[in-house]
């Protein structure tokens, strides 16, 4: 190129803004390279909290020849990062030494509730009350009204605890009507307790968000409804779908709540006749105190 272009290769380098010894060398990264990066990222994950100097005094210890510069241009390159702090959250810790959110074992062990809106035809609002149990993925009942407060909370609640008793944990996100004192106060009168999730962690309400997607996918996206009454009986029909026909992958492709039917027998055994009733027997005459 030199000979073709009559430029000297000091002139082409500045031109070109190259160091002159790049024309002489080839870069080559270090033998080791790949292994330190494997370790380096091994190391962010498992101490997710540690910057890349406790990350360099880590491989130091475990018998890597490196310094903090080096550690920080691979830090750098694969794009990592400490996490910014989050706010303590209380687990459940598991005999093996691990933890996981709060996670329902049994049927009434954990519920969770949520709300969701939608519109009637002519644009008047409507709010859906959602409550399932997370065990089961039962929805245990859908209020649907044109406003819901904290007392419609408690009055839903209350119907669902005398049909299906009381529950250890009632999950919910951080709004008004499930934060509202009277609510908390109630559900603590009635031995249950609130877990109420993380501010904007709607993940953490995983259950309760599914149902509601659901719900706005299956229905409320293709329905439109004249009028708050036939809102509440399309919702209350798909409901009793939902828990006793609709497959749920989670559960093997089963229902929540399959209904049982009873056959009504066609006759009655001919009517056997019924024993006669055991003669009284003679009863004693009262003593007498004359």
């Amino acid at each position: 190129m030199q000979r073709e272009l009559h430029v000297s290769e000091r002139r082409a380098c500045a031109a070109l803004g190259q160091h002159r010894s790049t024309q002489r060398k080839i870069p080559q990264g270090r033998d080791d390279e790949e292994r330190l990066t494997a370790d380096i990222v091994e190391l962010a994950r498992q101490y997710g909290r540690y910057g890349y100097r406790k990350i360099a005094e880590l491989l130091r210890r475990a018998g890597w020849l490196v310094n903090d510069k080096r550690v920080e241009r691979i830090w750098r390159r694969e794009g990592l990062k400490v996490p910014a702090r989050q706010p303590k959250r209380s687990r459940l810790w598991l005999n093996d030494g691990s933890c996981i959110r709060l996670r329902a074992e049994h049927r009434n062990h954990v519920w969770s509730y949520d709300f969701v809106e939608d519109r009637t035809h002519e644009g008047g609002k409507i709010r859906m009350l959602n409550i399932i149990d997370e065990f089961t993925h039962e929805c245990l009942a859908i209020r649907v009204s044109r406003r819901l407060k904290s007392i419609d909370v408690i009055d839903a609640l209350a119907d669902l605890f005398m049909l299906r008793g009381v529950p250890r944990h009632i999950r919910s996100d951080n709004g008004p009507e499930f934060m509202a004192k009277a609510v908390q106060d109630w559900i603590a009168a009635v031995g249950a307790s609130t877990a109420y999730i993380a501010r904007g962690s709607p993940w953490e309400n995983g259950f309760i968000e599914s149902f509601n997607a659901r719900l706005r996918d299956e229905l409320l996206d293709g329905e439109i409804f004249y009028s708050l009454r036939e809102a509440q009986i399309v919702i209350e029909s798909w409901r009793r779908h939902y828990n006793a026909v609709r497959p749920h992958a989670s559960i093997g492709y089963q229902a929540p709540a399959p209904e049982v039917f009873v056959p009504a027998l066609a006759t009655w055994p001919a009517a056997l006749p019924r024993p006669a009733p055991p003669a009284m027997l003679p009863l004693a005459p009262r003593p007498s105190l004359n």
